[in-house]
């Protein structure tokens, strides 16, 4: 049985790298794999995982032969890689927080048991809060998470505090997912939680995040204030396209 409060090494040094990165500046160097080594007492295969991860989620960026450092953070968050909105508010430069609206375990409701892949009714954690970045409200999100979460995620503090650090808490590592962004109009509470008028223009993503073993731990949808909030994209043209419309 896994220790609730049990952290894995290159997540705990993950952890302490994100906040160490978010007192420096781009283009400070980070400690090299060796460092973290005799720093952490872990092996070179640990401390490698931790940074590449960090490398993954955009945060360093690693040049062969000269090291590891802090990366330029981009305009906004790539629809193609998720990081949480506290880190994506600290790379802006913005003071992020929380407020937050519900915190329960109860039943699953038929569209919350399909998107965690449960029988219905099965028990899960309902995490409700607005996201908000120096004091302005951002995005409404609607997290449901299974049970096996809820010893941590309950005590936690979420609304200066991470969900995604309080699932780690329980020994969960999340590790990939899916998700959807849609365009939708602010509905009568949209506007009185986001302070927006009612019709005003939404970016609604939906998503399904996994662990490492393939099991789905959360269900979100986040409401964004379109005005506030934008995805980066990045694609590669189809060249067969381009080949099957060129003149023979």
């Amino acid at each position: 049985m896994i220790d609730a409060g049990y952290v894995p090494h290159h997540r705990r040094i993950e952890q302490i790298l994100r906040e160490r990165i978010a007192t420096l500046r781009p283009g400070d160097r980070l400690p090299s794999d060796a460092e973290l080594v005799a720093e952490f007492g872990v092996s070179r295969m640990t401390a490698r995982n931790a940074i590449q991860h960090l490398a993954e989620e955009g945060l360093v960026a690693r040049e062969p032969g000269r090291g590891s450092f802090v990366a330029e953070p981009p305009a906004h968050r790539r629809a193609d890689r998720l990081m949480t909105f506290s880190r994506e508010m600290v790379r802006r430069g913005r003071v992020p927080s929380s407020r937050l609206l519900a915190r329960a375990i109860r039943p699953s409701s038929r569209a919350e048991a399909a998107g965690l892949d449960l029988a219905p009714g099965t028990p899960i954690v309902e995490v409700r809060r607005i996201r908000v970045a120096d004091g302005e409200p951002i995005a409404v999100e609607n997290a449901v998470l299974v049970a096996s979460c809820a010893a941590s995620v309950m005590i936690a503090d979420l609304e200066h505090g991470s969900l995604h650090e309080a699932i780690a808490a329980s020994g969960v590592t999340l590790r990939r997912g899916t998700g959807t962004v849609s365009a939708a109009i602010a509905t009568a509470e949209d506007s009185r939680l986001l302070d927006l008028r009612r019709g005003d223009p939404l970016l609604v993503e939906r998503r399904v995040i996994l662990d490492d073993q393939g099991r789905r731990i959360e269900w979100t949808e986040s409401r964004y204030a379109a005005f506030r909030y934008a995805l980066d994209v990045s694609f590669e043209v189809d060249e067969t396209a381009i080949a099957a419309a060129e003149p023979r």
